[in-house]
């Protein structure tokens, strides 16, 4: 079990993330719920439980105050990742008999009900909806009705200010993945219907929050408990939101996206973590090497904080029951749902895959980012028949098996991706098998904001104001971390040509450097979409992937409407005024 610090109180560990669900839901927390009022007083023990529950948001797969969605699909952190990889080129699920898996492995959904666009929606409304009623609970003025200590309430000023960084962070969530939705502040009454608020006003409520978070005036602390958020973890998040600015605002904000990454780099608190594979591991919350890069976390715990989504999805779903069988929990854990893998054409593109060795499950790739695929066993007894028959042979059936050509709902066709393994950093699988037998469940705390993606984001924001050469040191440490080649000045101002032979097509584009590098350094950590919406090539003929746009493999251009997701038909229906972009 996971030694956590969230708080200095002795009642911490049961509040934050890991903790028993039961307190958590003691403290009402939503806008319908009229006793919320009646659950707080002097006692700093409620005020805690309360902060705690909206952390608990970020790996929650309970159903309390939400219907019709499944509740490990619509956990945060699967539901979103989902939108982010899944409708990209990074990953496809093969769960064909899922009525959530073809609109979005395909980029054809509508406004009908779909358990990961649902589950985006919802959770992300629900938490916001929880911190607004937390502020509200906690303001100045009912503190003191209360009787609130002085030095009990100058914590809950951080805790308002951790309240406020979610509620940012889901509200990020929302404008990236659907533009427009419902807006409110703690300054609504309970029971308000919301109106709906343009994608530019609420990027502008996102900045002018996350700018006071981390300015002069914050509660949050430099060097918070982890995996609680600090002025870090508001600086990564409103870099990542100036990154996108013109996507949102239809202005860009290289200069302040520039000027926030300095001063995340100012407060002397993160480093890179030697070795890359180590972020992904099991004890990646313990292990220093690893924390030092991270700076804002989703805990998981096997133990206490057990989830179907997060990290044991990214682990279970990218495994077969058949792997368990034959190899003995490589990912250490003890099952495999068969669902999630990459294509062949993603690890040629980004890391030029050689010496591909199908019958040993081999291949080399000079790029450590690259090395965690898994090839074998893609040969089945049908394909074996049509090679002995001389139907086709070995390698025919390989590359249609590895493209996923006419084979998208089969697991084996495609590239396994172990990146996130539940083995600690410093255990082999063999070493930890008979723990892994065990394990039902992955402890790997997800990285939603890490010093890598600052390095890319930085150095984006340098090109894109001229000054390219500041941003390649930042770069030059990425590559030598990843055992490749630094890149040169001009390599980053130009575009980068990505190919891909395959099964009865070749993909050929030529991207921009950070499309590429992102593709490579942030690979399955949910940022896919976003990046190729920020370049135009997300939904046009400029970039094409296997399945990209519909049914077919050679993919094709889609209706630009669907850069965003739609607000769930329930929630059409019950608020009339709700609207969605023409496309649905």
């Amino acid at each position: 079990m996971k030694i956590k610090k969230y708080l200095t109180l002795v009642v911490s560990a049961m509040v934050l993330c890991t903790s028993c669900v039961q307190d958590l839901d003691t403290v009402p927390m939503n806008e319908w719920d009229p006793t919320a009022d009646n659950t707080y007083g002097a006692d700093e023990i409620a005020y805690i439980k309360g902060l705690g529950r909206i952390y608990k948001m970020l790996n929650s797969h309970n159903l309390t105050d939400l219907t019709g969605v499944d509740g490990g699909a619509s956990e945060t952190f699967r539901s979103f990742w989902a939108c982010q990889e899944i409708s990209a080129d990074a990953a496809k699920v093969a769960w064909g008999g899922d009525a959530w898996t073809d609109p979005v492995n395909k980029n054809t959904w509508t406004d009908t009900e779909n358990d990961v666009i649902s589950g985006v929606y919802y959770r992300a409304m629900q938490t916001v909806a929880y911190a607004n009623e937390y502020l509200r609970q906690t303001s100045a003025a009912k503190l003191a009705e209360r009787g609130v200590e002085a030095d009990v309430q100058n914590r809950i000023a951080m805790y308002r200010d951790e309240a406020r960084f979610l509620r940012a962070f889901y509200y990020w969530i929302l404008v990236d993945c659907f533009g427009s939705v419902p807006f409110g502040t703690e300054a609504d009454a309970v029971g308000t219907e919301l109106p709906q608020a343009s994608r530019v006003t609420i990027y502008n409520f996102i900045v002018s929050e996350l700018e006071a978070l981390t300015g002069e005036n914050s509660n949050l602390p430099v060097d918070p408990e982890y995996p609680r958020a600090g002025k870090g973890a508001a600086l990564g998040l409103l870099s990542r939101v100036y990154l996108n600015a013109e996507v949102y605002s239809g202005t860009p904000a290289w200069d302040k996206c520039k000027t926030t990454c300095e001063k995340l780099f100012q407060l002397n608190k993160y480093d890179l973590c030697s070795n890359y594979g180590d972020l992904f591991r099991g004890d990646n919350g313990q292990n220093p090497d690893a924390l030092k890069e991270l700076i804002f976390t989703a805990d998981y715990d096997a133990n206490v904080a057990q989830s179907y989504g997060g990290t044991s999805f990214l682990t279970l779903a990218a495994t077969a029951s058949t792997d368990i069988a034959n190899y003995g929990c490589p990912t250490g854990v003890n099952g495999g749902w068969g669902g999630i893998r990459t294509t062949y054409e993603y690890a040629k593109m980004y890391f030029d895959v050689k010496d591909v060795d199908w019958t040993a499950g081999t291949y080399t790739c000079d790029d450590a980012r690259g090395q965690f695929f898994w090839l074998k066993d893609k040969v089945d007894e049908e394909a074996q028949s049509k090679i002995d028959k001389g139907e086709m042979t070995l390698d025919e059936v390989i590359l249609r098996h590895s493209s996923m050509k006419d084979e998208l709902s089969q697991f084996k066709a495609g590239w396994t991706c172990w990146k996130y393994n539940n083995i600690p950093h410093d255990q082999t699988a063999e070493e930890y098998k008979a723990i892994a037998s065990s394990t039902a469940f992955a402890s790997i705390d997800y990285p939603i904001i890490r010093l890598g993606e600052i390095y890319l984001t930085y150095a984006e924001a340098c090109r894109e104001l001229g000054q390219t050469a500041t941003g390649l040191p930042y770069l030059a440490k990425l590559a030598e971390r990843a055992g490749v080649s630094a890149p040169t000045a001009a390599q980053v101002e130009g575009d980068v040509n990505v190919k891909a032979e395959s099964a009865d097509a070749n993909f050929v584009a030529n991207v921009d450097f950070f499309i590429a590098e992102r593709a490579r350094e942030l690979m399955w950590e949910g940022h896919r979409r976003t990046d190729l919406i920020r370049h135009n090539l997300f939904h046009s003929e400029a970039y094409l992937w296997p399945y990209k746009g519909g049914d077919s493999f050679n993919g094709q251009a889609f209706d630009a409407g669907r850069n965003v997701y739609p607000i769930p038909a329930s929630q059409l229906r019950v608020y009339p005024g709700l609207r969605n972009p023409d496309i649905y």
